[in-house]
């Protein structure tokens, strides 16, 4: 049923691109567009080494320390709860979603080449739209967990059930999922001139409608409709739960007991801050530069930098993730 809903409603909004927009293609003139080129971050060869090291190291980084978050939750039967259940699948969006991007990058840094395939750009592009909004709704379902555990403590394990945290997982890929499908729909019907040189080092969506050729105001207006729905309502979401958990935990007259509240959404709100923060910055950035280079250099944040540090986050400010951490590594010694 939902995957012909999905089916559906992806059919309606090409035909609705085709009919609407000037610069819509049909499929069969798609695959001339056979390579474009990825400008990277510098265009100087001599910092390609300096650049392919420093990303390898933290690619390497992102993988080791997502992975052992999951091995620590899975080998500890005390962290087989909600919280972490979620955390699971938040560390396997941050390695899907960097590794969406950066090992591209190391290729063409490590050959020397700017090359992506018209079918490699626009898998990026779908998976880039994939990964991206499902760490935003996962955000989202740990902010109504942490709201349940801290507002509802004696019903927390009768509302948080496994079926229903496994029903929230699935709801937030399948909403990411449209979201990559009407990113890829949009890429897709849009037509570019020859030797298509994008400012960036991934396929990223809205440099590729600044570079199409003719006007894209649809494209604009279905892609702002788009980051609204899936970035604003579960940004939405995360605000009003910790509104509420705010409001709850200043009732509670011990001292203590707002310290123990607040320390349980330490870490989670640290790295919603670190998620929205960075996103903002690099739309701020965007905004008030007109350097295209410049932007690129700004998106490490988000792509980057952020799957590195949040399971960097995540150990550091979390007692039972240290203890869980410690444990495996004393028996695997």
């Amino acid at each position: 049923m939902a995957a012909s809903t999905l089916f559906h409603l992806c059919n309606t909004l090409s035909l609705f691109l085709k009919k609407t927009c000037p610069i819509c293609i049909e499929p069969e003139n798609q695959t001339s567009y056979s390579e474009l080129l990825l400008l990277g971050l510098s265009d100087d060869p001599e910092m390609h080494p300096l650049l392919f090291g420093l990303f390898l190291s933290t690619y390497l980084m992102i993988m080791l320390g997502n992975l052992l978050i999951i091995l620590a939750v899975i080998s500890d039967s005390h962290l087989h709860t909600p919280m972490y259940f979620f955390l699971c699948n938040l560390s396997l969006a941050d390695i899907s979603f960097s590794t969406t991007t950066v090992p591209k990058m190391l290729v063409n840094l490590h050959t020397s080449s700017k090359s992506i395939t018209y079918a490699g750009c626009l898998t990026q592009v779908t998976f880039f739209s994939l990964f991206a909004c499902l760490d935003s709704l996962l955000l989202a379902v740990m902010a109504y967990d942490r709201l349940v555990a801290i507002c509802q403590p004696l019903h927390y394990l009768v509302i948080m059930n496994p079926r229903t945290c496994c029903l929230m997982v699935l709801l937030s890929f399948f909403f990411s999922f449209l979201d990559s499908q009407l990113h890829y729909l949009m890429v897709s019907q849009l037509t570019f001139c020859a030797d298509v040189e994008i400012p960036h080092f991934f396929c990223d969506p809205s440099q590729l409608l600044n570079l199409a050729c003719s006007d894209t105001f649809t494209y604009n207006i279905v892609s702002y409709f788009i980051g609204t729905i899936f970035g604003g309502v579960p940004l939405s979401g995360i605000l009003s739960s910790y509104y509420k958990i705010v409001s709850s935990i200043l009732r509670v007259p011990s001292s203590g007991s707002k310290y123990k509240a607040f320390s349980t959404c330490g870490s989670h709100l640290s790295v919603v801050c670190l998620f929205y923060g960075t996103g903002l910055g690099v739309y701020l950035s965007s905004a008030v530069s007109s350097s295209l280079r410049k932007e690129a250099v700004a998106s490490v944040m988000y792509t980057v930098v952020t799957p590195m540090l949040n399971p960097i986050i995540y150990s550091l400010r979390n007692r039972d993730i240290k203890s869980a951490l410690w444990k495996m590594i004393r028996r695997k010694a």
